[in-house]
């Protein structure tokens, strides 16, 4: 076989969306400001190609200011669903039409799913309308990140989260879901960081509310204390220029047992560069990426998501071959 035709056609084979787009074929995207870093095409393409779905999934750029017409436009265009990504989790709660419990429990919204109406009233994902095209249209938000981040932490660092002492950095829409849900999830001891006092400040008030066994401290922890682990939550480290997101003069990262950073491109930010050079166990956030597209693939398909072939995407996406 020709060279250039067996490099064609490995190509084909190895591609997941090797079909042309047609007519047919369906949308989702991410939206996000910036959005350029994200792996999540490369994730649900390969996803949707081998559960032989006719989608692809697209990124798009999109200024906060804007957010409410591309979610009424992704809907007037009959998308099957979107994710969102820094800074729109929490701009969404108050964007769409329904919210599901877990959009309301951790307070952001990361993924929309698309639904239409069946003759008998009930909303349904509007992937489920293969031969009809329905007129209304809502846009249903879901939280899918919570139990990703605990799982992740999980798998990739050993550390069980009840009666840990954690350290998170960062109170906005990732920041504001993961404080939730590890205080939810039985930590032992949290402290708060953020650059907007306020913010914080209200976030561990609502953590005293809803979780009055946690102890929950606004700032670091004292100059001796140690903490299990530490997680960023900001969106320090996705610039090449980008200080690391934590004071050195308030906290030292020999302090910490492990560090979790939710940015997953670069591969090592600063900070787990230097935690790791501190002797911490490190991981970047790959797997929660994974964990919170191939749920948000379920709901807008209703089918089991092919969790190693979106895995291996990522890694070759991120990591390289």
């Amino acid at each position: 076989m020709d060279i250039r035709l067996r490099s064609f056609y490995n190509r084909r084979v190895s591609e997941p969306h090797a079909a042309p787009i047609n007519a047919t074929t369906r949308y989702c995207a991410v939206y996000g400001c910036p959005v350029k870093h994200s792996a999540s095409p490369a994730m649900q393409n390969a996803g949707m190609g081998a559960l032989k779905l006719n989608w692809r999934y697209l990124a798009f750029e999109v200024h906060p200011d804007h957010l409410r017409a591309a979610i009424e436009g992704a809907k007037a265009m009959k998308f099957i669903g979107l994710n969102l990504t820094v800074p729109h989790k929490l701009l969404a709660l108050d964007m769409v039409d329904a919210l599901d419990e877990s959009a309301s429990t951790w307070g952001a919204v990361n993924t929309i799913r698309f639904e239409a109406q069946d003759k008998s009233g009930a909303w349904r994902p509007l992937a489920e309308f293969t031969d009809a095209s329905p007129e209304q249209i809502r846009s249903h938000g879901f939280n899918t990140d919570a139990d990703a981040v605990t799982r992740s932490i999980r798998e990739d660092l050993g550390i069980e989260v009840a009666r840990a002492k954690i350290l998170l950095l960062g109170a906005g829409g990732a920041g504001r879901t993961a404080a939730l849900k590890l205080a939810a999830d039985g930590a032992g001891e949290l402290f708060l960081v953020n650059r907007t006092p306020g913010k914080v400040t209200a976030l561990a008030d609502e953590i005293g509310r809803r979780f009055p066994a946690v102890k929950v401290t606004v700032g670091y922890p004292n100059a001796n204390d140690a903490v299990d682990l530490m997680v960023n939550a900001t969106s320090l480290g996705l610039k090449a220029d980008d200080l690391v997101p934590l004071d050195p003069n308030w906290f030292s990262l020999r302090r910490a047992g492990a560090v979790f950073d939710m940015i997953y491109r670069p591969a090592e930010t600063p900070l787990l560069k230097a935690a790791r050079a501190a002797g911490c166990r490190v991981s970047n956030g790959l797997g929660m990426l994974l964990y919170q597209g191939a749920k948000a693939l379920e709901l807008w398909s209703g089918r089991q998501p092919p969790i190693e072939v979106m895995r291996e995407a990522l890694r070759k996406n991120v990591y390289g071959n």
